[in-house]
């Protein structure tokens, strides 16, 4: 008997207590609701589609293709954070000294040299950035300001 009172006692409606603030500063909208049921949410998907398999293949091989970036560490002390666009023959070389795009000048990959007749810092000057191996886990940036007989030269690594 005691459950039954705590029910029905659980059930009843109780009126919230009036507060003294500004008329409909806290207060919320009242939205009524359906009784309707909701939309189903499981999706049926056939996995035996070759479309819907072969559209997941494209859409990977296409995100993740076409760019790659990888890090180095070169002697006098330097930081690279070298980003490879493929489809254009291109990287992008940044470092704390500045940010240039080189374009790839010869069809070789090993190495493969890229260059761009702006100092690394954006003024003039050139910047060559040579990476060896179909694996790219070594380099060497060459960079000269306005006086180009001044190269500063950069032995690179990968870094792990």
């Amino acid at each position: 008997m005691l459950a039954g009172a705590l029910t029905v006692s659980a059930c009843k409606q109780q009126s919230e207590p009036e507060t003294g603030m500004e008329e409909g500063a806290n207060t919320e909208e009242s939205v009524p609701m359906s009784a309707e049921p909701a939309e189903p949410s499981d999706v049926v998907v056939d996995t035996e589609d070759a479309s819907l398999n072969e559209v997941e293949g494209d859409t990977t091989a296409s995100v993740n293709s076409g760019v790659m970036q990888m890090s180095y560490l070169c002697t006098p002390e330097l930081k690279v954070e070298a980003t490879y666009k493929e489809d254009a023959n291109q990287v992008v070389v940044a470092t704390d000294m500045g940010t240039v795009t080189l374009n790839q000048t010869n069809e070789g990959s090993n190495p493969e040299v890229f260059e761009v007749a702006t100092a690394i810092d954006g003024g003039q000057g050139f910047t060559q950035w040579r990476v060896g191996h179909e694996a790219r886990k070594t380099g060497v940036m060459r960079t000269a300001g306005t006086d180009e007989s001044n190269v500063n030269t950069f032995e690179c690594n990968e870094a792990s």
